[in-house]
Protein backbone atom coordinates (compact mmCIF):
# COMPACT_ATOMS: atom_id res chain seq x y z
CA UNK A 1 0.00 0.00 0.00
CA UNK A 2 1.34 3.28 -0.72
CA UNK A 3 -0.33 7.17 -0.38
CA UNK A 4 0.11 9.39 -3.72
CA UNK A 5 0.13 13.43 -2.09
CA UNK A 6 0.13 15.25 -4.62
CA UNK A 7 -2.93 17.23 -5.06
CA UNK A 8 -6.06 15.87 -7.63
CA UNK A 9 -8.88 17.98 -9.31
CA UNK A 10 -12.21 17.79 -10.68
CA UNK A 11 -14.00 20.32 -12.18
CA UNK A 12 -15.74 22.34 -9.24
CA UNK A 13 -12.18 22.89 -7.97
CA UNK A 14 -11.15 25.51 -10.44
CA UNK A 15 -11.90 28.49 -12.55
CA UNK A 16 -10.23 29.39 -15.73
CA UNK A 17 -8.45 32.38 -15.93
CA UNK A 18 -9.87 35.26 -18.34
CA UNK A 19 -6.96 36.71 -20.57
CA UNK A 20 -6.44 39.23 -23.11
CA UNK A 21 -8.13 38.89 -26.23
CA UNK A 22 -8.47 40.79 -29.80
CA UNK A 23 -11.77 38.58 -30.63
CA UNK A 24 -14.68 41.14 -30.95
CA UNK A 25 -17.82 38.58 -30.98
CA UNK A 26 -18.29 34.57 -30.08
CA UNK A 27 -19.60 34.37 -33.28
CA UNK A 28 -15.75 34.67 -34.52
CA UNK A 29 -14.46 31.13 -33.04
CA UNK A 30 -14.21 27.78 -34.71
CA UNK A 31 -15.91 25.32 -32.52
CA UNK A 32 -14.88 22.41 -35.41
CA UNK A 33 -11.86 20.24 -35.04
CA UNK A 34 -10.48 18.15 -37.72
CA UNK A 35 -8.42 14.85 -36.46
CA UNK A 36 -6.36 12.29 -38.36
CA UNK A 37 -6.81 8.80 -36.40
CA UNK A 38 -3.51 7.09 -35.19
CA UNK A 39 -4.54 3.65 -36.43
CA UNK A 40 -7.38 4.21 -38.65
CA UNK A 41 -6.08 6.85 -40.30
CA UNK A 42 -9.44 8.08 -41.04
CA UNK A 43 -9.69 12.16 -40.46
CA UNK A 44 -12.62 14.23 -39.38
CA UNK A 45 -13.71 17.05 -39.17
CA UNK A 46 -16.53 18.00 -36.09
CA UNK A 47 -17.49 19.57 -33.18
CA UNK A 48 -16.07 17.09 -30.68
CA UNK A 49 -18.35 16.50 -27.98
CA UNK A 50 -20.36 13.15 -28.37
CA UNK A 51 -23.52 12.01 -26.57
CA UNK A 52 -22.77 8.93 -24.06
CA UNK A 53 -23.80 5.61 -25.08
CA UNK A 54 -26.39 5.24 -22.09
CA UNK A 55 -29.68 3.99 -23.95
CA UNK A 56 -31.47 6.97 -22.27
CA UNK A 57 -28.94 9.73 -24.17
CA UNK A 58 -27.30 7.60 -27.34
CA UNK A 59 -30.46 7.70 -29.14
CA UNK A 60 -31.50 7.03 -33.16
CA UNK A 61 -33.74 10.68 -32.19
CA UNK A 62 -30.50 12.12 -30.80
CA UNK A 63 -28.37 11.38 -33.43
CA UNK A 64 -30.59 12.75 -36.04
CA UNK A 65 -30.22 16.29 -34.23
CA UNK A 66 -26.67 15.64 -32.66
CA UNK A 67 -25.33 15.58 -36.53
CA UNK A 68 -26.98 18.73 -37.75
CA UNK A 69 -24.72 20.74 -35.07
CA UNK A 70 -21.74 18.72 -36.06
CA UNK A 71 -21.69 16.58 -32.85
CA UNK A 72 -21.26 13.11 -32.28
CA UNK A 73 -23.30 10.11 -31.00
CA UNK A 74 -22.53 7.18 -29.48
CA UNK A 75 -25.16 5.05 -29.93
CA UNK A 76 -26.09 2.84 -27.37
CA UNK A 77 -25.36 -1.22 -27.91
CA UNK A 78 -28.80 -2.46 -27.26
CA UNK A 79 -30.58 -2.02 -30.54
CA UNK A 80 -31.34 -4.64 -32.36
CA UNK A 81 -30.18 -5.52 -36.22
CA UNK A 82 -33.49 -4.30 -37.36
CA UNK A 83 -33.37 -1.36 -35.31
CA UNK A 84 -30.38 -0.66 -36.62
CA UNK A 85 -31.55 -1.27 -40.69
CA UNK A 86 -34.41 0.76 -40.03
CA UNK A 87 -31.93 3.40 -38.87
CA UNK A 88 -29.44 3.45 -41.96
CA UNK A 89 -31.90 3.32 -44.32
CA UNK A 90 -32.92 6.96 -43.66
CA UNK A 91 -29.53 8.27 -42.78
CA UNK A 92 -27.19 10.56 -44.96
CA UNK A 93 -23.55 10.22 -44.97
CA UNK A 94 -23.42 13.56 -42.97
CA UNK A 95 -25.20 11.51 -40.12
CA UNK A 96 -23.19 8.27 -40.88
CA UNK A 97 -19.78 10.14 -40.09
CA UNK A 98 -21.22 11.46 -36.52
CA UNK A 99 -22.34 8.13 -35.22
CA UNK A 100 -20.52 5.48 -33.59
CA UNK A 101 -21.30 1.91 -32.73
CA UNK A 102 -20.82 0.65 -29.07
CA UNK A 103 -20.04 -2.03 -28.20
CA UNK A 104 -19.25 -4.40 -24.83
CA UNK A 105 -17.05 -7.58 -24.78
CA UNK A 106 -18.68 -10.32 -24.72
CA UNK A 107 -19.06 -12.97 -27.56
CA UNK A 108 -22.41 -11.64 -27.77
CA UNK A 109 -21.55 -8.71 -28.06
CA UNK A 110 -18.45 -9.23 -30.61
CA UNK A 111 -20.46 -11.21 -32.97
CA UNK A 112 -23.38 -8.45 -32.98
CA UNK A 113 -20.65 -5.81 -33.99
CA UNK A 114 -19.41 -7.82 -36.74
CA UNK A 115 -23.14 -8.52 -38.37
CA UNK A 116 -24.08 -4.55 -37.81
CA UNK A 117 -20.64 -3.34 -39.89
CA UNK A 118 -20.96 -6.01 -42.34
CA UNK A 119 -24.23 -4.62 -42.95
CA UNK A 120 -23.16 -1.43 -43.02
CA UNK A 121 -20.08 -0.92 -44.11
CA UNK A 122 -19.84 2.48 -44.08
CA UNK A 123 -20.20 2.95 -40.13
CA UNK A 124 -16.84 4.13 -38.87
CA UNK A 125 -16.21 4.67 -35.21
CA UNK A 126 -16.57 1.69 -32.87
CA UNK A 127 -16.87 2.46 -29.32
CA UNK A 128 -15.69 -0.47 -27.11
CA UNK A 129 -17.25 0.31 -23.93
CA UNK A 130 -16.26 -1.31 -20.41
CA UNK A 131 -16.61 -0.22 -16.59
CA UNK A 132 -13.06 -0.90 -16.23
CA UNK A 133 -10.90 -0.80 -19.11
CA UNK A 134 -7.51 -2.17 -16.31
CA UNK A 135 -8.45 -5.77 -17.31
CA UNK A 136 -5.91 -7.65 -19.35
CA UNK A 137 -8.79 -9.09 -21.22
CA UNK A 138 -10.14 -5.69 -22.03
CA UNK A 139 -6.47 -5.15 -23.75
CA UNK A 140 -6.86 -8.44 -25.52
CA UNK A 141 -10.49 -7.17 -27.26
CA UNK A 142 -9.36 -4.41 -28.27
CA UNK A 143 -6.55 -6.00 -29.85
CA UNK A 144 -9.22 -8.45 -31.10
CA UNK A 145 -11.14 -5.71 -33.03
CA UNK A 146 -8.05 -4.09 -34.63
CA UNK A 147 -7.17 -7.07 -36.35
CA UNK A 148 -10.70 -7.93 -37.38
CA UNK A 149 -11.59 -4.02 -38.43
CA UNK A 150 -8.26 -2.43 -39.68
CA UNK A 151 -9.52 0.56 -41.21
CA UNK A 152 -12.15 0.93 -38.10
CA UNK A 153 -11.79 4.41 -35.67
CA UNK A 154 -11.80 2.46 -32.41
CA UNK A 155 -12.56 4.40 -28.99
CA UNK A 156 -11.94 2.48 -26.23
CA UNK A 157 -12.23 2.79 -22.40
CA UNK A 158 -12.89 3.62 -19.27
CA UNK A 159 -9.83 4.56 -17.71
CA UNK A 160 -8.18 7.12 -15.81
CA UNK A 161 -3.98 6.76 -15.65
CA UNK A 162 -1.50 7.83 -18.28
CA UNK A 163 -0.01 4.20 -18.40
CA UNK A 164 -3.17 2.71 -19.19
CA UNK A 165 -4.13 5.16 -22.13
CA UNK A 166 -1.07 4.31 -23.33
CA UNK A 167 -1.83 0.25 -23.01
CA UNK A 168 -4.37 0.72 -24.93
CA UNK A 169 -3.29 2.68 -27.90
CA UNK A 170 -0.49 0.40 -28.28
CA UNK A 171 -3.41 -2.51 -28.24
CA UNK A 172 -5.28 -0.54 -31.09
CA UNK A 173 -7.47 2.05 -30.17
CA UNK A 174 -7.34 5.13 -31.94
CA UNK A 175 -9.55 6.94 -29.19
CA UNK A 176 -9.40 6.41 -25.41
CA UNK A 177 -12.10 7.10 -23.25
CA UNK A 178 -11.26 8.79 -19.58
CA UNK A 179 -13.26 8.86 -16.63
CA UNK A 180 -14.37 6.16 -13.87
CA UNK A 181 -16.96 7.54 -11.37
CA UNK A 182 -17.67 11.23 -11.87
CA UNK A 183 -20.85 10.66 -14.09
CA UNK A 184 -23.87 12.01 -12.65
CA UNK A 185 -25.52 8.49 -12.44
CA UNK A 186 -22.47 6.76 -11.72
CA UNK A 187 -22.18 5.19 -7.97
CA UNK A 188 -18.37 3.62 -8.65
CA UNK A 189 -16.76 5.65 -6.21
CA UNK A 190 -19.08 5.15 -3.42
CA UNK A 191 -19.51 1.20 -4.10
CA UNK A 192 -16.10 0.67 -4.56
CA UNK A 193 -13.40 3.60 -3.06
CA UNK A 194 -12.42 3.75 -6.88
CA UNK A 195 -12.04 6.46 -9.06
CA UNK A 196 -10.03 9.71 -9.91
CA UNK A 197 -10.64 13.38 -10.03
CA UNK A 198 -12.09 13.95 -13.48
CA UNK A 199 -9.87 17.09 -14.40
CA UNK A 200 -6.66 15.69 -13.52
CA UNK A 201 -7.14 12.54 -15.10
CA UNK A 202 -7.92 14.31 -18.13
CA UNK A 203 -4.69 16.28 -17.58
CA UNK A 204 -2.43 13.40 -17.34
CA UNK A 205 -4.71 10.94 -20.11
CA UNK A 206 -4.37 13.35 -22.11
CA UNK A 207 -0.49 13.89 -22.01
CA UNK A 208 0.32 10.73 -22.22
CA UNK A 209 -2.02 10.05 -25.17
CA UNK A 210 -0.94 12.88 -27.42
CA UNK A 211 2.59 11.35 -26.94
CA UNK A 212 1.87 8.38 -28.52
CA UNK A 213 -0.53 10.74 -31.37
CA UNK A 214 -3.52 9.33 -30.10
CA UNK A 215 -6.45 10.90 -28.65
CA UNK A 216 -9.14 11.00 -25.37
CA UNK A 217 -12.25 11.30 -24.38
CA UNK A 218 -12.95 13.16 -21.19
CA UNK A 219 -16.35 11.23 -20.42
CA UNK A 220 -18.20 12.27 -16.71
CA UNK A 221 -18.45 15.09 -14.51
CA UNK A 222 -19.36 17.28 -16.72
CA UNK A 223 -22.83 19.47 -15.09
CA UNK A 224 -22.88 22.95 -16.76
CA UNK A 225 -21.27 24.32 -20.48
CA UNK A 226 -18.25 25.98 -18.29
CA UNK A 227 -17.23 22.38 -17.43
CA UNK A 228 -17.20 21.41 -21.30
CA UNK A 229 -14.71 24.25 -21.36
CA UNK A 230 -12.79 22.91 -18.56
CA UNK A 231 -12.12 19.42 -20.02
CA UNK A 232 -11.37 20.78 -23.72
CA UNK A 233 -9.00 23.39 -21.76
CA UNK A 234 -7.84 20.50 -19.88
CA UNK A 235 -6.61 18.57 -22.78
CA UNK A 236 -9.33 16.50 -23.69
CA UNK A 237 -9.72 16.16 -27.34
CA UNK A 238 -13.56 14.78 -27.15
CA UNK A 239 -16.07 15.57 -24.60
CA UNK A 240 -19.00 12.88 -23.68
CA UNK A 241 -21.94 14.25 -22.44
CA UNK A 242 -24.74 12.21 -20.47
CA UNK A 243 -27.16 13.71 -17.61
CA UNK A 244 -26.31 17.00 -19.48
CA UNK A 245 -28.33 15.82 -22.58
CA UNK A 246 -30.57 13.50 -20.89
CA UNK A 247 -34.58 14.14 -19.97
CA UNK A 248 -35.26 15.88 -23.67
CA UNK A 249 -37.45 14.84 -26.84
CA UNK A 250 -35.10 12.74 -28.33
CA UNK A 251 -34.07 11.12 -24.97
CA UNK A 252 -34.80 7.50 -23.86
CA UNK A 253 -36.36 6.93 -20.95
CA UNK A 254 -40.31 6.59 -19.74
CA UNK A 255 -41.87 9.54 -19.29
CA UNK A 256 -43.86 10.09 -16.19
CA UNK A 257 -45.89 12.73 -14.82
CA UNK A 258 -46.14 13.85 -11.20
CA UNK A 259 -48.27 16.76 -9.63
CA UNK A 260 -48.75 18.75 -13.12
CA UNK A 261 -44.77 18.04 -13.45
CA UNK A 262 -43.04 16.07 -16.46
CA UNK A 263 -40.05 14.02 -15.68
CA UNK A 264 -38.20 11.35 -17.92
CA UNK A 265 -35.94 8.57 -16.44
CA UNK A 266 -32.24 8.57 -16.45
CA UNK A 267 -29.95 5.72 -15.03
CA UNK A 268 -26.26 4.38 -15.36
CA UNK A 269 -25.87 1.50 -17.69
CA UNK A 270 -24.69 -0.44 -14.35
CA UNK A 271 -27.86 0.60 -12.39
CA UNK A 272 -30.35 -2.38 -11.21
CA UNK A 273 -32.66 -0.42 -13.57
CA UNK A 274 -30.74 -1.08 -16.57
CA UNK A 275 -29.60 -4.61 -15.33
CA UNK A 276 -32.97 -5.88 -14.97
CA UNK A 277 -33.69 -4.72 -18.21
CA UNK A 278 -30.75 -5.87 -20.16
CA UNK A 279 -29.29 -8.64 -17.81
CA UNK A 280 -32.45 -10.09 -15.63
CA UNK A 281 -31.04 -8.55 -12.69
CA UNK A 282 -28.19 -7.71 -10.91
CA UNK A 283 -26.07 -10.83 -10.68
CA UNK A 284 -25.16 -12.51 -7.33
CA UNK A 285 -21.67 -11.94 -7.36
CA UNK A 286 -21.61 -7.84 -7.94
CA UNK A 287 -23.66 -4.91 -7.01
CA UNK A 288 -25.45 -2.45 -8.82
CA UNK A 289 -23.13 0.70 -9.52
CA UNK A 290 -25.65 3.04 -10.62
CA UNK A 291 -28.43 5.23 -10.03
CA UNK A 292 -31.87 5.49 -11.37
CA UNK A 293 -33.45 9.26 -11.56
CA UNK A 294 -35.93 11.43 -12.63
CA UNK A 295 -34.74 13.88 -14.75
CA UNK A 296 -37.15 17.47 -15.41
CA UNK A 297 -38.65 17.27 -19.07
CA UNK A 298 -36.44 19.36 -20.83
CA UNK A 299 -37.96 19.83 -24.12
CA UNK A 300 -36.19 19.69 -27.56
CA UNK A 301 -32.48 18.90 -26.93
CA UNK A 302 -31.25 20.90 -29.31
CA UNK A 303 -31.92 24.10 -27.29
CA UNK A 304 -29.52 22.50 -24.56
CA UNK A 305 -27.24 21.73 -27.29
CA UNK A 306 -26.93 25.44 -28.47
CA UNK A 307 -26.23 26.69 -24.87
CA UNK A 308 -23.39 24.29 -24.56
CA UNK A 309 -21.85 25.60 -27.66
CA UNK A 310 -22.62 28.93 -26.64
CA UNK A 311 -21.11 28.11 -23.13
CA UNK A 312 -17.98 27.23 -25.02
CA UNK A 313 -17.60 30.05 -27.56
CA UNK A 314 -17.65 32.33 -24.73
CA UNK A 315 -15.08 30.48 -22.87
CA UNK A 316 -12.57 30.67 -25.85
CA UNK A 317 -13.88 34.67 -26.06
CA UNK A 318 -12.14 34.81 -22.38
CA UNK A 319 -8.51 33.70 -23.22
CA UNK A 320 -8.05 34.53 -26.79
CA UNK A 321 -8.77 31.36 -28.38
CA UNK A 322 -10.16 32.10 -31.98
CA UNK A 323 -10.87 28.54 -32.36
CA UNK A 324 -11.40 25.41 -29.67
CA UNK A 325 -8.32 23.81 -30.71
CA UNK A 326 -5.97 26.53 -29.70
CA UNK A 327 -8.28 26.33 -26.15
CA UNK A 328 -5.59 24.43 -24.13
CA UNK A 329 -2.93 26.38 -24.82
CA UNK A 330 -4.94 29.62 -23.77
CA UNK A 331 -5.78 27.79 -20.49
CA UNK A 332 -4.70 28.79 -16.86
CA UNK A 333 -6.54 27.00 -14.58
CA UNK A 334 -6.99 28.57 -11.18
CA UNK A 335 -7.77 26.71 -7.58
CA UNK A 336 -11.06 28.01 -5.99
CA UNK A 337 -13.53 27.26 -3.15
CA UNK A 338 -16.12 28.52 -4.54
CA UNK A 339 -17.42 28.56 -8.15
CA UNK A 340 -20.63 30.58 -8.22
CA UNK A 341 -22.85 33.22 -6.22
CA UNK A 342 -25.81 30.49 -4.95
CA UNK A 343 -27.96 32.71 -3.08
CA UNK A 344 -30.70 32.59 -5.84
CA UNK A 345 -29.91 28.62 -6.90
Amino acid sequence: MRVETDLKLGFKDVLIRPKRSTLKSRSQVMLERTYTFLHSKKEWTGVPIIAANMDTVGTFEAAKVLADFGLLTALHKHYTLEEWSAFMAQADDDLINHIMVSTGTSDHDFSKLKAILSEHPKLDFICIDVANGYAEAFVDFVKEVRNAFSDKTIVAGNVVTGEMVEELLLAGADVVKVGIGPGSVCTTRVKTGVGYPQLSAVIECADAAHGLGGRIISDGGCVCPGDVAKAFGGGADFVMLGGMLAGHDESGGESIERNGLHYKLFYGMSSGTAMDQYAGGVAEYRSSEGKTVEVPYRGPIAETVKDVLGGVRSACTYVGAGALKELTKRTTFIRVAEQENTTFS
